[in-house]
């Protein structure tokens, strides 16, 4: 009796081993597995990292809107597109607080911000600052998108005592000059890899939907999970598609697809949290119920995400009750951080004493591997 030994058919246990050096055939043989097969392996993973009826909620909240120089094709907060956005100046700290402290109130765990600038400027930055600061007082996580930064900026951030940095790839490298053209790939790299070095968590994924194929999205997945630590949070969008964008007509993805990214990304990224962000609104209980199974354990919560509709509060909590899911504690989201990051030291430490099957199993090529 022959064993299929493809990479796409190893075990969760050797699957959710945390690496780095993913080949996109190994990725599009995951997408390719039948549907249940895929969502029984992603599961099996989620389950060996986190409780899998817990999901952590944020709130996210646009602290400064619309007039954005960037021409991201997807976005209505580009000052290139008329999509009817009302723009809207940095908000004031105690406006920001008052919606921080509702949102702690309805549970969230984590308070995002977002500011539509191509990067902060100096004027505005020591505002932020102090934003951080004030917002996490309120014992509260906190997580900023505010564009690129320096080197300067993200360590004034971290020493602010933000807790994440959110700035997303979009897409693949081979489409993303389709989608925008006044960042490049490259740059986004590098504002992560300088937030990375200022000590803050990362949170960066994708949004899929924009009209790319199914090559785009597994290069996508590949460049997160192949970063040298993955992001704590990988947010994954679905488009929602604006009047008045370059992107409002394209055609809709295919559920399940969605779906299968969610997993393949559970199975790439085993210790990260999935988030099913934008486009909730437009699923059914049935389909997000499908991607918790599939391994999203995060979503933001509350009335909007930057400037497009989520489902509504009492939807959420309906949905949560008749799956038995209840949201994720701050204590309980810090718990498990420290617990991934002491497992994580351990992974890269080298034994003490020499294991030939460790030597074996660490060193040999994967079945059918091509970078």
């Amino acid at each position: 009796m022959s064993v299929d030994s493809s990479p796409a058919l190893m075990d969760s246990q050797q699957q959710s081993r945390l690496r780095h050096d993913w080949s996109r055939l190994e990725i599009k043989a995951l997408f390719d597995l039948p549907f249940m097969d895929l969502v029984f392996r992603a599961q099996s993973v989620h389950r060996e990292h986190f409780d899998p009826n817990q999901v952590q909620m944020s709130t996210l909240l646009s602290i400064k809107t619309g007039a954005c120089p960037e021409d991201c094709k997807y976005c209505p907060q580009s000052g290139h597109y008329n999509t009817g956005l009302e723009k809207e100046k940095l908000l004031a700290l105690e406006k920001i607080l008052e919606q921080a402290r509702l949102a702690r109130t309805n549970g969230a765990s984590r308070f995002c911000m977002g500011a539509a600038w191509k990067n902060p400027s100096a004027k505005d930055f020591p505002h932020v600052l102090e934003i951080v600061r004030q917002v996490r007082a309120l014992g509260m996580e906190t997580c900023m998108t505010l564009g690129a930064l320096d080197q300067d900026q993200s360590d004034a951030l971290a020493e602010a005592g933000l807790d994440y940095y959110n700035h997303n790839l979009d897409t693949s490298p081979e489409f993303y000059n389709s989608i925008i053209t006044t960042r490049t790939f490259q740059d986004r790299l590098d504002t992560l890899e300088r937030v990375r070095r200022s000590g803050m968590k990362v949170c960066a994924g994708g949004i899929v939907g924009m009209g790319e194929s199914a090559a785009d999205r597994v290069g996508l997945l590949q460049q997160l999970a192949n970063m040298p630590s993955h992001p704590e949070s990988v947010p994954i969008n679905m488009l929602v598609k604006v009047k008045g964008t370059p992107l409002e007509n394209v055609e809709d993805l295919e559920p399940f697809e969605f779906v299968r990214t969610i997993a393949v990304a559970r199975i790439l990224m085993p210790q990260s949290y999935v988030r099913l962000s934008a486009g909730r609104q437009s699923m059914n209980e049935q389909m997000q119920a499908l991607c918790f199974l599939a391994g999203a354990n995060s979503i933001f919560y509350g009335e909007k995400l930057l400037t497009t509709p989520l489902p509504e509060e009492s939807a959420d909590l309906a949905l949560f009750a008749k799956l038995g899911l209840k949201a994720e504690t701050l204590d309980a989201g810090n718990s498990k951080q420290e617990s991934l990051h002491a497992e994580r030291e351990l992974e890269n430490r080298e034994p003490l004493f020499y294991s030939a099957d460790q030597y074996t199993s660490r060193h040999a090529a994967p079945s059918g591997a091509v970078n």
